[in-house]
């Protein structure tokens, strides 16, 4: 039998794919070499230099006004889960570095925070502040769902439980006449024949 020419080049191409691979893993392609465990050839390939780690990098304080503030680099993250998380963003490390400033200054949390709205807007911050218009934001939602409960279920109580007019008349229709009782007894003991 005979091989089609597509099969045969295939085969060909996955030996030739196939067989530097199979070299290498029985260790007869390359030197043995020590282990690179831990050493890193060119540190630049790794992502941006971090910079010196300072006390500011975990401290509860610090880590809860930047979680309250968005990073303005567009991935709508807070500052600290941005600059922990995406080491490419340039944003995040400068708006850091101006928490810190800040903080050094002696500004308290809400300071800090107005002075991120007064720069950038109140699209800095992560939630709209609780007052005037964005109250309804925090309240509309939550009457909303709680006004379709209690419609649905007052919907389903009335379908599980008939009122009782609706009950009285359903049961006037079952009742017989005395005439209608004798003619269902009649046909009744006929079909049992």
């Amino acid at each position: 039998m005979r091989e089609s020419p597509g099969l045969a080049r295939r085969s060909v191409l996955g030996a030739l794919v196939w067989t530097p691979g199979v070299l290498l893993l029985q260790g007869g392609g390359a030197p043995a070499q020590d282990s690179l465990v831990g050493r890193l050839s060119d540190p630049w390939q790794a992502g941006r230099s971090r910079g010196r780690v300072t006390d500011y990098e975990n401290d509860p304080f610090i880590i809860g006004v930047e979680e309250q503030l968005r990073c303005t680099c567009g991935c709508n993250l807070s500052v600290y889960t941005c600059r922990t998380t995406d080491f490419t963003c340039q944003t995040s490390p400068a708006m850091h570095r101006q928490v810190i400033a800040l903080v050094e200054e002696r500004k308290s949390a809400e300071e800090i925070l107005q002075a991120f709205v007064d720069q950038n807007g109140e699209t800095v911050l992560m939630a709209p502040p609780r007052r005037g218009f964005n109250l309804a934001g925090y309240f509309v939602p939550g009457a909303l769902i709680v006004t379709a409960g209690v419609l649905l279920a007052w919907v389903l109580a009335r379908r599980s439980n008939p009122s009782v007019e609706a009950a009285a008349t359903a049961r006037g229709s079952a009742e017989l006449e005395p005439g209608d009782a004798a003619r269902l007894a009649d046909e009744l003991k006929r079909l049992e024949l």
